[in-house]
This record gives structure tokens, sequence and C-alpha cells, in this order.
């Protein structure tokens, strides 16, 4: 009889277990960042931890085949006439800081004016922190 009480307690405890971990909410699921996965259409939503202000707007598409990228933003033309960009990126894997994706320009200026540390990489969104000045963040947001 105390066995078959102490096997009923058991059931209920692990019951109740089972369903309390069902109602926690699980955190972001980080992806490895290679050239796959940040491969698409990505849109800047935050500069340094602040939105972008309204009508303003960066939106870059990573190649993967190709290591080809195009970037269409506002910043520096009309807000009504975005500026169209393209060129080839990098991404290699450092040691000490992670992945770092870097990129040169087709026809404008060169190269990127930073390398970025890529980080918190999810389905959904991804942080590119400038290495050389890690107060200059970046957050996008998947858009395709």
């Amino acid at each position: 009889m105390k066995l078959g009480r102490l096997f009923i307690c058991a059931i209920i405890s692990l019951t109740a277990a089972i369903a309390c971990s069902k109602d926690e909410e699980t955190g972001p699921v980080y992806l490895e960042v290679n050239k796959n996965n940040i491969s698409g259409k990505w849109e800047l939503v935050k500069l340094n931890g602040n939105a972008l202000e309204e009508g303003t707007f960066m939106n870059i598409e990573l190649v993967r085949n190709d290591e080809t990228f195009t970037i269409v933003q506002n910043f520096d033309s009309f807000q009504d006439i975005p500026h169209t960009v393209t060129g080839r990126y990098s991404l290699t894997i450092e040691v000490e800081r992670g992945a770092v994706i870097d990129g040169v320009y087709d026809h404008d200026a060169g190269f990127w004016s930073h390398r970025y540390v890529i980080s918190d990489l999810t389905v959904d969104s991804m942080v590119w922190t400038a290495y050389d000045s890690p107060e200059y963040v970046q957050e996008f947001r998947r858009i395709d």
C-alpha cells in the first residue's frame, strides 16, 4: 500500500514538473554564425540602441553563394530617393572575437568603414558590433 501511494505521488510530481516546464518561456535559440545562416535580406532596426528616425531605412541582402551584398538605404540621400550599393563581403572566424564580416563596394568608396563582429544571431535577428568601435552597434531584423 505504501509503495502504491509513493508511486502515485511520484507520477503526480512528474506530471506537474512537465506541465510547469512547458509553461516556462524558452529564450532565443542562437545560431552558428556562418554564410548560410546570415544569407538573406535584413533591415536595420536599431543603431546604437536607438530606433531609426521615421522615414530612414537601410536594408542589406547577403548572398551566400557568391559572397555578394546589396545595400539599399537613404541615410545619405533624399529620403524618397534611396541609394543602392553593391559589393562583396567576407566572413572569417577569429578565435578571440568570433565571426567577423567585412566588405568592399563595387563602385563607391572602397572598403566598409568598419569590420563587424556578428553576435546574437537567431532566425529573425542579428547584431553587428564595429570591431574597432565597440560602441557602434547595429541591430538587424530578417525581412525575407
